[in-house]
């Protein structure tokens, strides 16, 4: 098995301090871009979008915790039990996630979030705009228990 190396861009900073499930969208944080190697320019035009997609790692997750294995979301016996990579749980093999969230703003290092769901502290491995074109394609299709958790996760 071959190794990736990645590179820390910056941390959440604010916003909550805990994982919990849901309300995410009445978060604000900001993500501090590490200075040790990243400059304000790396940010610079970012502003002019509405959105971005932030790339982090559920780095305060033990490796003990990732499940492998089918399992109902949210431990909900009413709901299917589903790989891994059919739920967006945080429980998964390299503990990464990947949200979308409003751009507030950006000022020098710092890029202003709202509706960010990662906690303070967590490392930032990539920030991406939001493009229209990026977008699905067509009509985007999923079940109806993903439907029921994701009801109040904003």
């Amino acid at each position: 098995m071959s190794g990736i190396e990645l590179r820390t861009v910056g941390w959440v900073r604010g916003g909550r301090g805990a994982a919990e499930d849901d309300a995410w969208d009445r978060e604000t944080a900001a993500i501090e871009l590490d200075t040790s190697w990243l400059t304000a320019e790396a940010l610079q035009g970012l502003a002019e979008f509405s959105h971005a997609e932030i790339v982090f790692q559920f780095d305060q997750l033990p490796e003990s915790e990732v499940v492998l294995t089918a399992r109902h979301p949210r431990g909900n016996p009413d709901w299917p039990k589903v790989g891994v990579f059919a739920q967006r749980g945080r429980n998964r093999p390299n503990r990464l996630g990947v949200s979308v969230c409003r751009i507030l703003g950006v000022d020098g290092t710092r890029l202003l979030v709202g509706g960010l769901d990662a906690i303070d502290g967590t490392p930032v491995l990539d920030i991406k705009p939001v493009l229209a074109e990026f977008l699905p394609r067509g009509e985007v299709r999923q079940p109806d228990w993903s439907r029921e958790l994701m009801a109040d996760y904003w």
